[in-house]
């Protein structure tokens, strides 16, 4: 399966790439520039199975973005988990989110969800 995170905490990106090869996934982890053109452009092009967002990326807001993918034809139907410290389950629900994870996680949360997504 092939995973794209777009995650603006350095750390956390790289903990989730780390756990997520280790697992076996193909990740392709988000580097550029935080901005809504940059990120459908780089969906378009990696074209990811699955998309782990975080809600909160530095003046983006992850809900608008992931409301934009939906609208998109260009990322088609990617899977997408979105992340954050707040219980937005519902807004991102809402928005066309796949699931939901409130941060901090346990890893096999995560994983189960993914592995949900390869059967």
């Amino acid at each position: 399966m092939k995973i794209m995170l777009i995650e603006d905490d350095t750390t956390m990106r790289s903990l989730l790439q780390t756990l997520l090869e280790m697992e076996g996934f193909d990740i392709t982890p988000f580097t550029g520039n935080i901005n809504k053109e940059e990120i459908l452009r780089e969906l378009k092009k990696n074209q990811p199975d699955t998309l782990i967002m975080d809600v909160h990326l530095q003046n983006l807001n992850g809900i608008s973005l992931l409301t934009e993918i939906r609208e998109s034809e260009t990322a088609g139907r990617v899977k997408i988990i979105m992340t954050s410290g707040m219980d937005l389950k519902i807004e991102c629900q809402e928005a066309g989110a796949d699931g939901f994870l409130q941060k901090p996680y346990i890893p096999d949360d995560l994983l189960k969800f993914l592995r949900l997504e390869e059967e």
